[in-house]
């Protein structure tokens, strides 16, 4: 999914890397355009973090359809009886996003699991189409996938073509030996005289080269270093060849939490918003301008975090830091002119 990660477009999922060879090599498996399997469940519960291999506390939320909001569904879709949630995880998968589960076969991750719980507001039964970043998009625009739940930016330039309702926030983090005691606390000055990691080509080394630029002239030092994989990252953050790795929230999230119980554990010590310093940059479900489901998807989502089942969903992911207070139609996305 690299075009999923461009700088350009700032959507800045995971790198393969993040996730274990095992579930790259099963996601890959799956080949092009294809229909996750999906598990049965009785009527109104949804479990969170089924299959997930460590990456989430599996969570059994109570989950049923309110008719005040099922009945703002386009009449196609509710005669349908489902609802198709896109997902552009192939070929190799974003853990804690979404990857194959631990039998292999099932789609699963925490953009997957809020489609379903989505899905279980709105009466509807979830049908996962799983695809590549790019046929995500296609399948939107073609009406074979009624909403996208794939860590999609709400951007200016989208909003041409396509319809949000926001439900996390977009945000870069500070990754960090659990044991250091230094935290970034939003301004590039407190900085100065680290030696930070990070992606090349991607959105967040954007930020930090012109964090290190501004540095320069105020007469102080960032040191950046790259590199070639994750593995390499982890053992330079070990090692104490760099204080700090900058990247996308839920990779850090997700190490966090793979690396609780061994000899070196690591934390998150600060966010940034991937939109920069002006914008709170957000995370939205993504559907075909008009077709009217931003309404009743907003809606599902706002009842999921009025009721408390949208809080254990991100925890169960370790995703709490990226919280909205509420899902927005078309919020303020990124600009056109860095879109």
């Amino acid at each position: 999914m690299p075009s999923q990660f461009s700088r350009r477009s700032l959507i800045r999922g995971l790198t393969a890397a993040t996730a274990t060879l095992s579930l790259a090599g099963a996601l890959a498996a799956c080949g092009g355009d294809s229909d996750a399997a999906t598990t049965t469940e009785s009527a109104g519960t949804v479990t969170v973090g089924q299959l997930s291999n460590g990456a989430a506390k599996e969570t059994k939320l109570n989950v049923s359809e309110v008719k005040s909001i099922s009945a703002e569904l386009p009449a196609s879709v509710r005669k349908s009886g489902k609802l198709v949630i896109g997902i552009g995880a192939l070929p190799s998968g974003s853990a804690p996003l979404n990857f194959v589960g631990s039998d292999q076969k099932t789609l699963t991750g925490s953009e997957p699991d809020l489609g379903r719980l989505v899905a279980a507001v709105l009466g509807l039964k979830p049908e996962i189409r799983n695809s590549t970043w790019e046929n995500l998009f296609v399948g939107v625009d073609s009406g074979k996938v009624d909403v996208a739940f794939s860590n999609v930016t709400d951007t200016e330039e989208r909003k041409k073509k396509y319809e949000f309702a926001s439900y996390r926030k977009d945000n870069l983090a500070f990754e960090v030996p659990k044991k250091s005691t230094w935290n970034f606390d939003g301004d590039y000055r407190n900085l100065a005289g680290k030696t930070v990691t990070v992606g090349s080509g991607t959105n967040q080394e954007k930020i930090l080269l012109e964090w290190k630029a501004k540095l320069a002239k105020e007469g102080k030092k960032l040191t950046v270093k790259y590199f070639p994989d994750q593995n390499a990252i982890n053992l330079a953050l070990s090692s104490g060849k760099v204080d700090a790795y900058f990247g996308p929230n839920p990779a850090v999230a997700y190490r966090s939490r793979q690396t609780a119980n061994t000899p070196n554990p690591t934390r998150n010590a600060g966010t940034f918003s991937g939109a920069g310093e002006t914008l709170q940059g957000l995370i939205a479900a993504t559907s075909k301008k008009d077709s009217g489901l931003a309404k009743p998807v907003a809606d599902a989502i706002n009842h999921l975090i009025e009721n408390g089942q949208y809080a254990k969903w991100l925890a169960a992911y370790n995703l709490s830091n990226e919280a909205v207070a509420k899902s927005e139609i078309n919020p303020p996305g990124l600009p056109l002119d860095n879109s």
